[in-house]
Order: C-alpha cells, then structure tokens, then sequence
C-alpha cells in the first residue's frame, strides 16, 4: 500500500531540480485517502505524504494491549449520508447500529451519587438542546456557556459538562453557532474497527510514510513541498494536517499564509477528547461487559469508563478539555495512577492487582495532531469556510475542520477531502 519515497541522493539541491509530481497529498488521514482517490479517478497522478508510520490520521484501532479499540474515531455519525456507509459496504467490512451496552452508573468522587443529585445533573444535560431550539443566534454568536449564563454558575457548568465527552473542549470555548449547525442522524460502529477500515481504504495509492512536511513554498512556478526525503514540486498540493498541526507552525509557508487563513486559523482551536485504555485480567468484579460508569462529581473532570466492553478485557476512559490536556502533559504512567485510583474507589483495592497494561495515544501531545478534532471558537463562526479558501490557486486546506455541518468527523474530513479534490482536478496539470 505504501511506496518508499526514492529520490536522489547527491543533495537537497539536486533534488528539488529533479523531482516533479502533478498533485501532492499531505495528510494520509480520511480526507488525504479521499483526495488522492478522486484525483486518480479524475486521471491526476497524486502522491501522498504522511507522517506517522501509518495510514489513517485519527481514525486509529489501537492493538497494543491485545484486545483492539478504536482509540480515535469510533462512531460514523448521521450514517443516512456518511460515505463511509458506501465505503465499508465495497470494501465487505461489516457496520452494525450503535450499541446500547450494559447498564449505566453515575459516581461522585468514586462513590456512587445520590439520586437526588444523579436527577439534578440528568435534568440540566437537556438544557443545551433546549436553548439551541429557542435562541436566536442568526444575529449575535455567543459561547455555550453564556449560552446557559441564567442557569447560574454551578447547572450552567453541569450543563456543559456533557461536551467535554463529544466536542472535547470547555464551554466558553465553543461557538453556540457552530454547535447548532453540526449535521445529526444515525451512528453506526465498525466491530472490526473504524481505523482498519480507514486505513484499508488506502489500498492502491501512492502513499509515502514517515514524511513529515516542514515547508511548502509557494512563491515560484509551482507548489514546492520539503520532507527529510527532499524536495518535491508539484501543479497543486491539498493539506489535510489536522488544524492543531497547522496552528503550532509544524509545516512552513513561504510566503506566509495570506492573512484571511491565518484570520481563519486563529478562530478554531483543537478540543482534547481522550481516551485511556487499560488492560485489565481476571477479576471482573461482578461487572456486566459493556458497563459504563460516569464519574461526575467534579463537572470539569467529568470520565465516562467503558468496562469491558464487547466482552474484551479492557476498561476505556473518555474525557476532555482542560482535565484531558492536563492528564496528557503528566504522561502515561500518571494517567494509568490516576485511572486505577478512580477504579479502585468505585470497585475496590483488587483493581490495581488486575490492571496488567495501559494504551495513552494522547492526541494532544501528538506532533502530528495536537488535539483530537476542531473547535470553532464563539463569534468565529465563519472560519470553516475561511479555511477551505484556496492559497494562490494552488495549494487548498480541507479536512473535517472544513467540513461545516460534519466537522469532527471522519465522514466530514472525507467530503472536504473530495471538495478540494475536485477543485485541484479543474487545474490544468
């Protein structure tokens, strides 16, 4: 599926005179594979660059303890018009509905929450919906959390919590506006993995693993785009690198960005949903595959843990925002202490005698992402569009941050990856 990127040896300089290629690709995530797809079918030879070792960005089925789980994407969402539907369907990969899993528990602090307070929480969950539904936000933008500000401080923040396990991001961080246009519908899972199934999809193409891009120029003739490889020119480049990539400088323009996507950048941040997988053997505590238990006591670190699901012998951790970033800073070793803790209170000191492994793909901390999917900021509304503008006819930015209605989502990344296929296919090579 990947090729080795050959080019000459006798320097940078040869090789940026030698090497020429009609359309690059940077990005093997969703919307790379997609791109690179259309552009063969629309007969433009485009080569790949990614770099991880490989394919499929955030979409990534973790196998390191054993027992598989999607440790990116899991869900495709409003599966009525998600190509990804069509997708697994040619390529025989089984999709199945959601599933309803194996009960439900809501802790405080390890011990389970009085039902009095499990209603006062479950009560205000609602309340996000209920304001999008009757808040004109046609005119003015605001936070989701000024959203919810008559709530009062306390249910206004236990009202937003629930974001911090589907956006990843606090609530004053998130456009209200934005919020209400992200498209709805069915979610279906791939028992076999969302990951596989992405990175399966890029069977055929020319793709060049551990690549990272440091500069595009842009300034000549062409589209001129360094990896450790060499240098490498090209009719017109599609950047598929996820927003957090782009807003840490990792990759170079030469000129700079033109001021309306650099505007448009600075409006969209990277929320930090996160998953903690921990391999746990043997005792089960009496605990029914598919169990979840929503720890809830601290609204800002609010942990939703999946226990045992699909009968496997692992425990996933869910979390986001501020909380998340800080457990990724700490490292794997403090995020398995503080996992275990929080299991051995609600389960009792046997847990940590059962805990055998830990899997911490932080995308936070990960050069290659910097956070898990993009959030539009409040009043920044606009900026998806913004971003997706195309850079002196050459060079086009698409991924699910440009998606609109389907940002944060494989199935987004993968129409803004065909859009801007589209747009290169209509440039004479």
């Amino acid at each position: 599926m990947a090729a080795a990127l050959a080019l000459p040896t006798r320097g940078a300089r040869a090789a940026e005179s030698d090497v020429q290629v009609d359309v690059i690709v940077i990005g093997a995530g969703a919307a790379g594979l997609a791109a690179a797809h259309d552009l063969r079918a629309a007969g433009r030879k485009a080569i790949v660059l990614e770099a991880r070792g490989r394919v499929g960005g955030r979409a990534f089925t973790d196998t390191s303890l054993g027992p598989a789980y999607d440790a990116g994407a899991m869900f495709i969402h409003w599966a009525e018009r998600n190509p990804w539907v069509q997708i697994a369907r040619e390529l025989g990969v089984e999709t199945q509905n959601e599933p309803w899993g194996g009960g439900f528990q809501v802790f405080a602090n390890g011990r389970p929450m009085a039902e009095t307070d499990r209603l006062k929480r479950r009560g205000a969950f609602g309340q996000i919906d209920r304001r999008l539904e009757t808040v004109d936000l046609t005119k003015h933008d605001l936070s989701v959390r000024d959203l919810l500000g008559d709530l009062g401080p306390d249910m206004s923040q236990i009202a937003s919590s629930g974001l911090l396990l589907s956006i990843g991001e606090e609530s004053d961080r998130i456009s209200a506006r934005d919020y209400q246009r992200l498209w709805a519908g069915d979610d279906l899972v791939v028992p076999s993995g969302y990951g596989n199934l992405v990175a399966r999809h890029g069977a055929g193409l020319d793709i060049r693993l551990n690549q990272p891009v440091s500069e595009i120029r842009w300034d000549g003739p062409d589209v001129a785009v360094t990896t450790p490889s060499g240098t490498l020119h090209a009719s017109a480049c599609i950047v598929t690198v996820p927003v957090g990539v782009l807003k840490a400088g990792a990759i170079r323009f030469t000129p700079e960005l033109p001021a309306r996507n650099r505007d448009a950048l600075a409006g969209l941040g990277m929320g930090a949903l996160t998953k903690i997988a921990l391999k746990v053997e043997g005792n089960r505590f009496g605990i029914a595959p598919g169990m979840s238990f929503l720890e809830a006591g601290s609204p800002g670190q609010l942990m939703n843990l999946d226990l045992f699901p699909d009968d496997k012998d692992i425990v996933i951790a869910y979390c986001g925002g501020d909380h998340a970033r800080a457990l990724s800073v700490a490292g794997t070793e403090a995020a398995r202490a503080y996992v275990t803790e929080l299991l051995t209170k609600m389960l009792g000191s046997d847990v940590r005698k059962a805990v055998t492994g830990i899997s911490f793909p932080a995308w936070w901390t990960d050069p290659y992402s910097r956070g898990s999917y993009s959030v539009c900021l409040p009043g920044r509304e606009t900026a998806r569009d913004q971003l997706a503008e195309p850079i002196g006819g050459r060079i086009f930015i698409a991924g699910e941050a440009t998606a609109g209605g389907g940002a944060m989502t494989v199935g987004g990344a993968t129409l803004a990856g065909r859009a801007a296929a589209a747009a290169v296919a209509r440039i004479k090579a």
